[in-house]
């Protein structure tokens, strides 16, 4: 077994002017510190509609969802179980979850280039990125897909550091969590397995890997299995989009993922990823660890740049890569204060933007209020504009989901097709009115629709009406049926 990497850096850990123990205390103090705000704000602000989504998964636990595996769904129950259907409990596993996969990753890096230093660099650059910094603040599938990323890198440090082959089964575990948080972590599963076939002292190990991916089969089994009774429905929709193919859009998908990637990561520490994938692909050839933070790394941009010539690249997508991208960034040695400052500076900006809007910024710009602000307040302005005995209709599943987190007291349907993977039952709305935005058109038949309501009940922002929506009375023949919610 090839011994762990070394860093380029010196093992005394050294941030801004503070160095060796007081150094390690203030990295932990950030640590706890982050915590400590994504507490804050995942309590203070309203939730989201793809989030209310997932909420309403976890009051329907399965083995798979039409959109994404179910861990989202088990971190979200678990949170409400102990904390109440609130956004607090909502979102409590995503802060706790980054505290404890930051010490994993710490862990890992200290194991893989045989360096606490680099494992408290690796565990702050992923913690400064705007990605994490805010996004563990949210209950998303990204949550638990980077915390069991971060422990199966801890598992490939203590395989890599100890030369036991049975931490394969561990790995494969890990792996299979992550693949049960979101379909993207094959990704980083794959790019371990070239570099496992691609060095001979792993390779030797063959019977473990096998026995690895044996305990990966047995943790992703349920997902498997609620898609084999689905049509495989899950997969299709994911990997669907494959096979497109718009090449002359490609460049400016392209910029966009770039662009995004710079955002969420925060400039600096972007081009220490970088640097740090480049650092690795260099000395591949005679380190093993280089190599295996590279094939980490390159097999899921290899399948995003692949993808961006037939559709676009979601910004959170490429977060499967960010554990590793740390760690390669700290094998350099390079100096990372200033971008973890800036990172953190932009972080915390955010951060009280979201909880106490001291600047007046217009929906257009505030997009934290633009996805959290008033939804409560436009149930309350529906129930007030709608005559008893009136249903509400809504199209788009984010918009029915959050109307069904805040519990209108109208009856509530959609007819969006994915309400039938979560068990809704099909019913006749009567008196049945539909909501829409203004912005947006119906997409039912136009015999079924009336003359749109003048009444445009709002979410306000700051007093003023943010986003308005128009309400159609319609006309369904009796043998329509809709999807009862919640």
């Amino acid at each position: 077994m090839q011994l762990p990497l070394h860093s380029s850096g010196a093992d005394s850990f050294s941030i801004f002017r503070f160095e060796g123990r007081r150094a390690t205390v203030f990295f932990w103090s950030v640590l706890f510190g982050l915590t400590f705000l994504r507490f804050v704000l995942a309590s203070s602000l309203g939730i989201t509609p793809d989030e209310a989504y997932y909420w309403l998964w976890s009051q329907h636990l399965q083995s798979g969802y039409l959109d994404h595996p179910p861990m989202i769904a088990l971190f979200i129950r678990l949170g409400t179980s102990l904390w109440g259907d609130n956004a607090f409990g909502i979102r409590f596993c995503g802060p706790l979850s980054a505290l404890v996969g930051s010490v994993a990753l710490f862990r890992a890096g200290r194991d893989l280039l045989a360096s606490r230093a680099a494992g408290y660099r690796a565990a702050l650059l992923l913690n400064a990125t705007l990605m994490l910094g805010l996004g563990a603040a949210t209950a998303t599938p990204d949550t638990p897909l980077v915390f069991f990323l971060a422990w199966t890198l801890w598992a490939l440090g203590r395989l890599i550091c100890t030369g036991w082959p049975g931490w394969w089964l561990v790995i494969g575990a890990f792996f299979g969590l992550a693949f049960d948080s979101k379909y993207t972590a094959v990704l980083p599963a794959l790019g371990c397995g070239f570099w496992a076939l691609s060095t001979p002292s792993i390779r030797r190990h063959w019977g473990w890997m096998l026995g690895g991916c044996v305990a990966g089969l047995i943790m992703i089994a349920p997902v498997l299995f609620w898609n084999a009774t689905h049509g495989w429905a899950s997969f299709a929709k994911q990997g669907g989009r494959a096979g497109d193919w718009h090449p002359l859009r490609a460049l400016n998908f392209l910029a966009e993922l770039a662009g995004g990637q710079i955002g969420l990561a925060t400039p600096l520490i972007f081009v220490l990823f970088c640097t740090g994938l480049i650092w690795c692909l260099k000395h591949s050839g005679e380190k093993s660890v280089a190599r295996l933070l590279a094939c980490l790394c390159i097999v899921p941009i290899a399948v995003f740049v692949q993808h961006a010539f037939g559709g676009r690249v979601q910004a959170n997508w490429p977060v499967v890569l960010y554990p590793a991208a740390a760690l390669a960034a700290a094998a350099t040695g390079r100096r990372i204060g200033f971008a973890c400052a800036t990172g953190l500076i932009v972080t915390g900006l955010v951060t009280f933007q979201g909880i106490a809007s001291p600047l007046p910024l217009s929906a257009h710009h505030d997009v934290i209020a633009r996805q959290t602000a008033d939804w409560s307040g436009l149930r309350e302005r529906l129930d007030k504009a709608l005559p008893e005995g009136q249903a509400v209709i809504a199209g788009d599943y984010a918009l029915a989901a959050i109307l069904a987190y805040h519990r209108p007291h109208h009856a509530l349907f959609s007819y969006d097709k994915r309400w039938v993977y979560l068990g809704r039952q099909l019913d006749h709305p009567h008196r049945a009115i539909l909501i829409l935005r203004e912005s947006e058109q119906p997409d039912l038949p136009a015999s079924w629709l009336g003359q749109p309501w003048q009444q445009h009940p709002c979410r306000m922002l700051r007093g003023s009406p943010m986003i308005c929506y128009k309400l159609i009375p319609l006309s369904l023949p009796e043998d329509i049926r809709m999807y009862s919610l919640p």
